[in-house]
């Protein structure tokens, strides 16, 4: 009888775990965020430090602290060097895109139809300019966020195999070999995507940069970073930076904002048959589909905090769906990206 009633306590404990989660995922998914933004820092920090302790011989704890040095020493310089003209420039570009929202706005009421549409969507309080201004507004919240997360990612850059040990041990001992080479994978998996992101976000702020200081718009090396900002979410962010650069450019002429909208354009082109595969073909490959939809699932149950991390996290999701359900649990071979075979 006592041993039916502890079975009959321990699943309906179990019952409720399961039951919970969601519920917990949902309220605490701003500080899953924050571990995730922390996983992000680990590995950046890891891959400077990789080199040194491959090439040099360098002990781990050495590898990692020069590794942090040597970013913030290449941001410094950074600062250094375009520190004062960056911060310039990104105030013209928040001033002259406000300016050129205004304008497209005012000449939208100016129109019937314009100013119609303009109705329909939000009714007469509408403005470009607000929507604009709370999208490049940077709230305290989000930078004791950032703050938060670079500190957490030391810690786990620092000693990851404490943090690994202690997830491993959440699951049952007899799946925890099972459980290490799992979540090996899904890192990996990550680590790949995360070396072709920045790869891409140098080549297209690099070409944005240059393309728009060939056009004579203003505030190009701005702009440029914008652009290679926006391609750590792939395929939104891209587009969301390129409005700020056509509206900036609508304030020359209107010259300039079509060669600005064909450039951009064009860099689309060039980053989708030529940067994209090449990267996807030596790094890891993820369906353009998986990642859209990823994207908009997760910033639509999450809200746009999740926005920045919609990206990673979709890719952690189907790299887990792949190793866990598809290959473990229905039987079937499948590609793991990241892992040989």
């Amino acid at each position: 009888m006592q041993s039916s009633y502890t079975d009959f306590l321990k699943r309906s404990l179990i019952f409720v775990a399961v039951a919970l989660v969601p519920v917990l995922v949902w309220y605490l998914f701003d500080v899953i965020l924050i571990a995730f933004g922390a996983i992000i820092v680990a590995m950046l920090l890891w891959l400077g430090a990789e080199p040194l302790m491959r090439w040099l011989g360098l002990r781990q704890g050495i590898a990692l602290a020069l590794s942090g040095i040597l970013i913030l020493m290449i941001l410094g310089a950074i600062a250094v060097v375009f520190g004062t003209r960056v911060a310039i420039q990104l105030q013209d570009v928040f001033e002259r895109t406000a300016s050129g929202a205004s304008g497209i706005e005012q000449t939208l009421r100016q129109s019937e139809w314009g100013s119609l549409a303009l109705n329909h969507i939000t009714g007469s309080s509408f403005s470009l300019t607000e929507i604009l201004g709370s999208f490049l507004r940077i709230s305290s919240s989000v930078l004791e966020a950032v703050v938060i997360a670079v500190i957490s990612g030391i810690y786990l850059a620092a000693q990851p195999r404490l943090y690994l040990d202690g997830l491993i041990q959440l699951f049952p001992p007899k799946t925890h070999a099972r459980a290490a080479e799992r979540l090996e994978a899904i890192g990996n998996a990550l680590r790949l995507w995360l070396i072709g992101q920045l790869v891409q976000m140098a080549i297209i702020g690099t070409l944005a940069m240059v393309a728009l200081w060939l056009i004579g718009v203003p505030s190009a090396l701005a702009l440029g970073l914008i652009a290679a900002i926006g391609e750590f979410v792939p395929y939104v962010g891209p587009i969301v930076a390129a409005v700020p650069a056509i509206l900036v450019a609508t304030t020359v002429d209107s010259g300039a904002a079509l060669w600005t909208a064909a450039a951009y354009l064009a860099i689309n082109q060039i980053e989708g048959h030529l940067v994209i595969p090449l990267i996807q073909r030596y790094l890891v490959f993820i369906p353009p589909a998986v990642i859209l939809l990823g994207i908009v699932a997760i910033t639509d149950l999450f809200g746009p905090a999740s926005f920045v991390f919609a990206a990673p996290l979709s890719v952690v999701i189907f790299i887990a769906i792949k190793v866990i359900y598809v290959r473990d649990t229905l039987g079937e071979e499948t590609k793991i990206p990241g892992q040989s075979s």
